[in-house]
């Protein structure tokens, strides 16, 4: 994946769906904008939930190389790019959890990790609430300005810290914390006009 440094400055400031949206066309370079910002993200992602360094440099490469084969199916102009790409990173996780559970001498932090995994069947009125919360908390997400948006997908999302979203963006954590509490008063605020609390369940 290589271009020149006129090109990559230029895709630098495209939106990751634009940049999703190119990767599905085959252009890598593209892909390489796309690593560049998120693979230290999906790192520390990976490194949190299968407490291994080596695993999770190898769910990284798997993740994006991933991203690269299912371009295609991302649906642009319905769907966020980061709740995208991090699913990918956490199906990812839970496999390899999975595949230790099946093996000997599983670790018991690895089944307590898969036991915090739902495995129920709700009922279909709370499956159609879930849907219509999430589909509502998306758009919501998507009216707050990129910067506010990026560290929100990266808490709610990722799981992360604001001092490690701040220490993977490479931004103050003041910043960071600003951003974070301008979004949160700015989806709290649009979801209370449609009857709707970041705290239901």
């Amino acid at each position: 994946m290589t271009g020149t440094s006129e090109q990559k400055t230029e895709q630098a400031h495209i939106s990751d769906e634009v940049l999703i949206v190119k990767v599905a066309t085959g252009d890598n370079q593209a892909l390489e904008v796309l690593y560049h910002r998120y693979s230290r993200v999906v790192y520390g992602l990976a490194v949190r939930i299968v407490n291994n360094t080596e695993q999770a440099e190898d769910i990284v490469q798997e993740t994006f190389w991933r991203v690269w084969r299912r371009a295609s199916t991302f649906r642009h102009g319905s769907s966020q790019f980061l709740p995208w790409l991090f699913g990918i990173a956490r199906n990812l996780c839970i496999d390899e959890l999975r595949r230790r559970q099946a093996r000997p001498a599983t670790g018991k932090g690895d089944d307590q990790i898969l036991l915090s995994i739902p495995d129920l069947q709700p009922a279909v009125d709370d499956v159609t609430w879930d849907a219509e919360r999430r589909r509502l908390i998306m758009h919501a997400l998507g009216e707050l300005p990129s910067d506010q948006r990026q560290v929100i997908e990266m808490a709610y999302f990722g799981g992360l810290s604001q001092r490690e979203i701040a220490d993977q963006l490479e931004h103050p954590l003041g910043t960071v914390k600003t951003r974070i509490r301008l979004a949160l008063q700015k989806l709290k605020g649009a979801l209370q006009d449609q009857g709707i609390s970041l705290d239901d369940r």
